[in-house]
């Protein structure tokens, strides 16, 4: 894939002051990416945009509520008017919240449906209207394992994701043949503060905030439907629940993926 696709294309990352934000913004910044950062912390992206401009990023910086529509609508329109067009956008802010169902609160369900789930869904709303006038686009959502097989307790967080991850498998479909393309990235465990208090077997090892960011940068490039990251371990799982969905829970509980917390 030609290196111009990511060279001064015109990039959202949502979610992009810290963990697997930053990592997407530094990695496609040094792809040549012009970029449109977006976060509630406005501290937090000015660190990060004078970091990424001192290595000769062009960047502009929008605190954002990804839960408002309002707000990323006024993120679209601020990119339009910097650089005039939105060539790739990165669904990726997130939360997570752990709590077995018959405890969770109804807020905190609803908490992570309005980030993780609608979060994706107002970006989406925004840009592609604008990707497919011009025909030609790349929407990105990081998801997560947990949006094909759930662990417990995470019922809040796994009905986000899968949620998330449904809704880009049905855009994905409906793009076809319009210039514009869609890639979901599913990552397992990284290691973020967002679990970082969360011991976790080997089998479900954390990875790195960069090794996500350079997944969307591959999903974009080779124009991927989806990227399941690491790849072995969590595609079995993710197979074995498909095709016998009492295999997936006995490994869920033999391999302890469920984790601890500290």
């Amino acid at each position: 894939m030609p290196q111009d696709r990511i060279q001064n294309a015109v990039t959202i990352i949502t979610g992009a002051s810290g963990g697997i934000g930053r990592a997407t913004a530094e990695a496609f910044a040094g792809a040549g990416a012009r970029l449109v950062l977006a976060a509630r912390s406005s501290e937090r992206l000015a660190a990060l945009t004078s970091a990424l401009e001192t290595r000769g990023a062009e960047v502009l910086a929008v605190p954002t509520d990804v839960t408002c529509e309002a707000d990323v609508r006024k993120l679209v329109d601020k990119a339009i008017a910097r650089f005039g067009r939105v060539d790739i956008a990165i669904c990726n802010a997130g939360i997570y919240i752990r709590g077995a169902a018959k405890d969770l609160p109804l807020e905190a369900i609803e908490r992570c449906m309005n980030v993780n789930f609608y979060g994706t869904v107002h970006l989406i709303r925004a840009v592609l209207p604008l990707m497919l006038a011009q025909r030609s686009g790349h929407i990105v959502a990081v998801t997560s394992v947990d949006g094909r097989k759930g662990l417990p307790p995470d019922a809040a967080y796994v009905a986000s994701k899968f949620a998330a991850t449904g809704f880009m498998d049905v855009v994905r479909q409906e793009l076809r043949g319009t210039g514009v393309f869609a890639s979901t990235v599913l990552p397992g465990r990284v290691d973020t503060p967002m679990i970082a208090t969360l011991d976790v077997p080997l089998a479900s090892a954390k990875i790195s905030s960069a090794r996500v960011g350079r997944a969307v940068l591959r999903a974009v490039r080779r124009r991927r439907r989806e990227i399941v990251i690491p790849f072995i371990g969590p595609k079995a799982l993710i197979v074995f629940s498909a095709l016998w969905p009492g295999a997936g829970d006995w490994l869920v509980r033999f391999l302890k993926l469920e984790g601890k917390e500290r």
